[in-house]
């Protein structure tokens, strides 16, 4: 019975309770090896404006931890988020190539709401925002503006040129993405509203809310270890900044750019505000030091690390589309047997998306900048400012050995290098 109330306190409502506990029973001693992923954001997108055959689904996952724990394995997927006759469960017992369809099924809905949120979304269009809020409030000389420059170089640029590349009407995203240009976009309106800065740009509290923030619970997360360790040399490196210019509570509150750049961040959009939900601050006004230091903090994260997590590894997924297709072409799995290879294989994208998916997602996987702390271009030259900028390279550079100690490691079940701090450019560049 304890074990029971266990699973199904980890099982989201959804999901056929009942049957995914009977599997469950057999594979987990214990809530703490079970986890799940639920893409409901995708759930009830308007896809008219893509070909009829072009579906997405909305799955929800379930994974385990293996008794040794060193492997996170799949252990069933829906792919839509009511259960019914015609949206089973699949399991890894089913026919092989049933599973396989059922997870490249998920994969599909993944790379989607990867490529709309996780990248494009909530890096470098929201940042975008937070740049034009910079630069409308806090004048150049000003100690704060003069802290986030270096991390904003190139993002309205490298935007632009996107935005009419790649995600224009009948463009890369119409051509190569299931959800099309519209699709993307709506799907990036509902990521947007659930982001919250204190908490998705903050690695330490994003893990914690998650439940994956316990090394002893789940031992190889490689991205959890490297964003807080990232992140805290953020954090220590602003801080020390932060304090420097801001020494009472009085320089805070009267300080009316600083002033104007918070209330401007927390604004709505519909009131020509960035609308950012989450910002660490009190009726839209900094009264600390440490609500300015948590604020640039996570604009920081968002602008390096958690864009570099975001792009940089796209070329290892996408570049076999078969592993985690931008679409499929057919219908949608609604049976747990009767599947053959060549069903899998007439889903797949044709030859000139899967092109277009490997040349583009090999273009995005490239760095040309600088690393985190190298910066293109210094703007604070006050003494203080500047040993912290040396003691932030430092402390990178320690956390850059350990990482490359780690995946040096011939027990390091997968090198992960996405934030060594030298693969970490100072701002959002491609």
């Amino acid at each position: 019975m304890d074990l029971y109330k266990c699973v199904c306190r980890c099982l989201p409502g959804k999901f056929q309770s009942w049957r995914l506990f009977c599997l469950c029973t057999l594979v987990s001693a214990c809530m703490k090896r079970v986890y799940k992923v639920c893409l409901s954001s995708i759930t009830c997108l308007d896809m008219t404006h893509q070909p009829s055959h072009s579906q997405v689904t909305a799955p929800i996952a379930m994974f385990y931890l293996d008794e040794r724990r060193e492997k996170l394995l799949p252990l069933a997927i829906q792919l839509f988020q009511k259960p019914a006759l015609d949206n089973p469960i699949f399991y890894p017992t089913n026919e092989p190539q049933t599973w396989l369809l059922a997870k490249m099924y998920f994969n599909n809905a993944d790379a989607n709401y990867h490529q709309s949120c996780t990248h494009l979304g909530l890096t470098h269009l929201l940042m975008e925002g937070v740049v034009v809020c910079a630069h409308r409030n806090l004048s150049p000389s000003h100690p704060i503006f003069k802290l986030l420059a270096p991390h904003f170089l190139y993002l309205i640029a490298i935007d632009e040129l996107g935005l009419k590349k790649l995600i224009s009407v009948d463009g890369w995203v119409d051509k190569t993405l299931v959800l099309g240009n519209k699709g993307m976009f709506e799907l990036i309106r509902r990521g947007k509203e659930a982001f919250r800065l204190d908490v998705t740009a903050t690695p330490p509290v994003d893990c914690k809310v998650r439940g994956v923030d316990s090394p002893t619970v789940l031992p190889n997360y490689p991205y959890r270890d490297d964003a807080i360790a990232v992140y805290n040399a953020i954090h220590k490196y602003v801080e020390t900044i932060v304090k420097h210019f801001y020494k009472t509570a009085e320089e805070i509150s009267g300080d009316s750019e600083l002033q104007n750049f918070g209330r401007e961040l927390v604004l709505p959009q519909a009131e020509k505000g960035v609308g950012l939900g989450g910002v660490p601050i009190t009726d839209g006004r900094f009264r600390s030091v440490q609500e300015i230091v948590d604020t640039v903090s996570a604009i920081i994260s968002q602008c390096s690390l958690s864009h570099a997590a975001a792009n940089f590894g796209q070329y290892e997924e996408y570049g076999y589309p078969p592993n985690y297709p931008t679409r499929m072409n057919g219908a949608i799995p609604t049976k747990t047997s009767g599947y053959t290879e060549k069903d899998i294989v007439d889903q797949l994208p044709t030859k000139a998306t899967t092109l277009d998916v490997m040349v583009i997602s090999r273009l995005l996987s490239s760095r040309d900048t600088n690393s985190l702390g190298n910066f293109e271009v210094q703007y604070l030259y006050d003494t203080v400012s500047v040993q912290a900028a040396r003691q932030f390279r430092h402390d990178l550079e320690g956390i850059s050995i350990a990482i490359k100690a780690r995946n040096e490691k011939v027990t390091t079940p997968y090198v992960y290098a996405w934030l060594d701090p030298e693969c970490i450019p100072n701002a959002i560049s491609i």
